[in-house]
């Protein structure tokens, strides 16, 4: 069995899917594979920061009405240090700009939906996928169906948007694959709880038994993550044991108490930082998380997987519409300049708020300077805010 597309994109992810739009909208065809269910894509509970353009970016395409009606649309953040808060006014540094507050698993509810609605083809749990032929001009990509029917996608152009695990980068010659790593000392335990809102938007904590975070995801529904040793086995965190590290992480004396409730989700998450500079090969090009982690602190992961496949698509465009290869031989480039940025920022965002252990006194004494310094300066927080919201777009 064989079929015929113009663009295969392995991952239905933010980036495959967001992919699979624009190129529906510039009349390019594509098809999808994707190794989990429908039900597994579109259940897996992940945190959601829209920027403000990704946001612009699913009403111009049709797809923004639940968001408009569900999601909680944030005008800026609360840093904590010590017995310190302040709130920094996102909005107002950026000239109007907002974040939105929408689950990524709703987005790609939206995304699956609309799709399928335009006629899109999603194979789902698919087995086997390997990328093929991608030197030459005719790639193809190998995989099983859920029955175990072998079959192919015959492809102008092939996309790995399969995340960190996927066989994606694994197609492109480790020789020739350029990698940047970092693995913090440290990771989140997050939690899902019935509990009401306690904070009209997301606090940042850095607390000196490690950091803390409170983010909502429904008027019902409390998104909520406490550093910990990512090595640690859930066992040895009873709900009790993380209400006391939310309580005394996040409340000040006197000014403010943390609501409970009943915990319906909890794990532990490693941090990472990840670039994979080699974001093509032949006609296999790099998306998303096959290309780059970012800790979740600086809530640009969605973000920055859009912001390739809206350079990606507009290149394939060229490409596939113009004969055109100019911007086809510009993605990586054009794509890593944003990758970066982000990656510094969460990084920074990372390191300013977490307790690594290996740090000297001089060191935490630092990361208190810094936020001390964000607390006071217009002008770092500005810096913040442009960098929280979305930095300018350059495709």
């Amino acid at each position: 069995m064989s079929q015929r597309t113009q663009v295969g994109i392995v991952g239905c992810g933010p980036a495959g899917l967001f992919l699979a739009h624009l190129l529906h909208r510039a009349g390019i065809e594509s098809v999808i594979l994707e190794n989990r269910s429908r039900e597994a894509v579109e259940s897996t509970i992940r945190a959601g920061v829209l920027e403000h353009w990704v946001t612009d970016l699913m009403r111009e395409m049709g797809l923004g009405a639940r968001m408009d009606r569900e999601a909680h649309i944030h005008s800026g953040i609360t840093l904590q240090y010590g017995p310190n808060r302040f709130h920094l006014d996102v909005t107002e540094l950026t000239g109007g700009k907002q974040v939105t507050v929408y689950a990524q698993h709703e987005v790609l509810c939206d995304l699956i939906a609309g799709r399928l609605a335009d006629g899109g083809t999603i194979h789902f749990e698919v087995t086997g996928t390997a990328f093929h032929d991608v030197e030459s001009e005719a790639p193809r990509i190998a995989f099983r169906h859920k029955d175990g029917t072998p079959d192919e996608l015959l492809c102008d152009y092939v996309v790995a948007a399969d995340g960190f695990h996927g066989p994606g980068r694994k197609a492109i010659p480790e020789a020739i694959r350029q990698e940047y790593n970092k693995t913090y000392p440290f990771g989140w335990l997050g939690i899902l709880a019935e509990a009401p809102i306690s904070w009209h938007e997301l606090i940042y904590a850095r607390h000196e038994d490690g950091f803390a975070l409170l983010s909502t995801r429904s008027p019902e529904i409390q998104r909520m993550y406490i550093q910990c040793d990512p090595a640690d086995d859930i066992a040895n965190w009873p709900d009790s044991r993380i209400w006391a590290e939310l309580h005394k992480r996040l409340e000040i004396a006197g000014n403010w108490h943390l609501s409970e409730g009943r915990i319906f989700q909890k794990g532990i998450i490693p941090l990472r930082s990840f670039v994979c500079e080699t974001m093509r090969h032949g006609r296999l090009f790099l998306a998303g998380d096959a290309a780059h982690i970012v800790p979740p602190t600086g809530a640009k992961g969605l973000n920055l997987a859009v912001a390739d496949v809206l350079v990606l698509a507009r290149a394939l465009e060229d490409a596939i519409l113009h004969h055109r290869t100019e911007r086809l031989d510009a993605y990586p480039a054009t794509a890593l300049r944003r990758i970066w940025k982000a990656e510094r920022f969460s990084w920074m965002m990372t390191t300013m708020l977490h307790v690594d252990e290996a740090e000297s006194p001089f060191e935490h004494r630092i990361r208190m300077a810094d936020l001390d310094f964000l607390s006071g300066s217009r002008n770092a927080q500005a810096a913040v805010a442009e960098n929280y919201v979305g930095l300018p777009f350059d495709a």
